[in-house]
């Protein structure tokens, strides 16, 4: 009892203390009153060894909050949260997990190479009663880091960029994955609220490499070289090369290009980025599109032979003239550049989108094109350099297959595996019409193992009689285009021996 008298009796003195130093700064001189405060803050140097560091939410960029601060509160919550009295518990944006916090005015302590440093999670609430436009203003939110002062340099040069980067890690980690397509020019707006380059879904595609429908020895070399992209930010460095990589997917419709591409996304944890370049108008707008991408991500441009005319060729000059009005006297009216929705993006302007100067904002990026003519292709476009590693997606053999019927089906082995084998060896079927036949007859209807490999051999058979056919009509008309050139040769020969 004693005791609760002695600290009431010392908490009304210090009370009395604050309302008497209260009156006497007002009636002290500003200036003066700078001075008692740096003399106070001095004295307390000499008998208070440990150092602060405020952390804010927000910085220079009012409308958006600190990259630093966001990377603290991360860490924190991976790190120290256990450790914390009180916790706050929220959904982040763009998070998947729930993240638990230290809450405002609770402490924890964390250790680095032997040095102890304490967090202090706090907020200060502005007395004025005026709305503020810039969030932060009415209440402002801030981490104190406080250490021993002989820590100093371990502090700023090595534990704060340690927590900076286990922090981005963390956030990259707990972030809900996105998929992105561009918008058009027109609605593009720099004011909050308004639309962006991009806009994004969560990024929900269930592909993986395991059931992806492809040959395990093609399937593993394309994991390795994702894996050896992932960790050689260093190596990249070091030969001053852009962290990116391409790739191009190429192959006949159905072969899995779109599934290799979201399976690649899940193994890297990347955003996927979906450029459709019809949308683009110019080649300066391509650019901004990339500027605004993050690193870890794929940008995909699918279809890339049959988006825009992308040849690199010049036109011909009779079309020129065609296109220019050249012979027609009527007169013609100006095109406002504004209401002209065709894309004037051109291959010099996508070569520098994939390794020119801009390519190297960022990084960790990879760009991946898709094609079913890699033929038609300008060989610039595709070179190494560009397009790093070509994949074809081919038709399903029956390394593929065995994928399949164990996705659909979850069986290994089957009495008709071996016809399926055969089949599949002598025509040509993409891994999506395989698995269309291996998919329930009926939702009503249990999954039939026998009915379901049956319907897909009778799909090859099929296959295979029309492949059969087309060629026999393929030979019959090359035969008949022979005949006819020798008929026609052999005319020819004749009139200028009657000559």
């Amino acid at each position: 009892m004693a005791a609760v008298d002695k600290w009431t009796g010392f908490g009304s003195a210090l009370a009395s203390f604050l309302f008497l130093w209260s009156v006497v700064q007002r009636h002290i001189p500003a200036t003066l009153t700078l001075r008692l405060a740096t003399w106070s803050n001095k004295l307390a140097s000499y008998f208070n060894p440990y150092l602060e560091v405020t952390i804010s939410e927000y910085g220079a960029e009012r409308f958006r909050r600190s990259d630093f601060y966001l990377a603290v509160e991360a860490y924190l919550s991976d790190a120290c949260a256990r450790r914390a009295r009180k916790l706050r518990a929220e959904l982040g944006k763009d998070s998947k997990n729930l993240q638990v916090s230290v809450d405002d005015y609770d402490e924890v302590t964390d250790t680095f190479h032997g040095a102890t440093i304490w967090w202090h999670a706090s907020k200060k609430i502005a007395r004025s009663n005026v709305i503020s436009i810039y969030p932060g203003e009415d209440e402002r939110r801030f981490y104190r880091v406080i250490f021993h002062s002989r820590h100093r340099d371990l502090v700023v040069d090595s534990y704060l960029p340690f927590v900076l980067e286990e922090g981005r890690a963390v956030i990259v980690r707990n972030r809900e994955r996105r998929l992105f397509t561009n918008n058009p020019s027109s609605s593009w707006s720099s004011y909050r609220g308004g639309k962006k380059q991009w806009s994004h879904v969560p990024f929900e595609h269930p592909a993986t490499f395991d059931t992806l429908a492809m040959d395990p020895d093609d399937k593993e070399a394309i994991i390795d070289d994702l894996e050896a992209f992932r960790e050689a930010k260093d190596y990249y460095t070091k030969v001053g090369k852009p962290w990116k990589r391409g790739y191009l997917l190429y192959g006949p419709p159905g072969t899995g290009k779109s599934t290799m591409i979201a399976a690649m996304a899940n193994f890297l944890d990347y955003d996927v980025y979906d450029l459709e370049l019809t949308a683009v108008k110019n080649n300066t707008e391509l650019r901004k599109l990339f500027i605004e991408t993050t690193g870890k991500s794929i940008i995909v441009i699918e279809d890339i032979d049959c988006s825009v005319d992308l040849t690199g060729k010049r036109k011909d000059k009779k079309a020129e003239k065609k296109t220019d009005g050249e012979g027609d006297d009527k007169p013609k009216l100006p095109v406002d550049p504004d209401k002209d929705d065709s894309t004037k993006v051109t291959l010099s302007g996508l070569l520098n989108f994939i390794d020119g100067l801009w390519s190297a904002c960022g990084g960790e990026r990879i760009i991946i094109f898709t094609t079913n003519h890699k033929e038609k292709l300008d060989p610039a476009l595709i070179r190494r350099g560009r397009m790093d590693k070509h994949i074809e997606m081919s038709y399903c053999s029956f390394e593929a297959f065995k994928v399949l019927a164990k996705n659909y089906l979850d069986i290994t082995e089957h009495d008709l595996f071996g016809e399926v084998r055969r089949l599949l060896e002598e025509t040509q079927i993409s891994p999506a019409d395989v698995a269309e036949n291996l998919m329930p007859m009926s939702k009503k209807k249990k999954r039939d193992t026998n009915a379901c490999l049956a319907a897909l051999v009778e799909a090859l058979n099929k296959a295979k009689e029309e492949a059969a056919a087309a060629k026999a009509k393929e030979e019959a008309e090359a035969k008949e285009k022979a005949e006819a050139e020798a008929k026609e040769a052999k005319e020819k020969a004749a009139k200028e021996t009657k000559g």
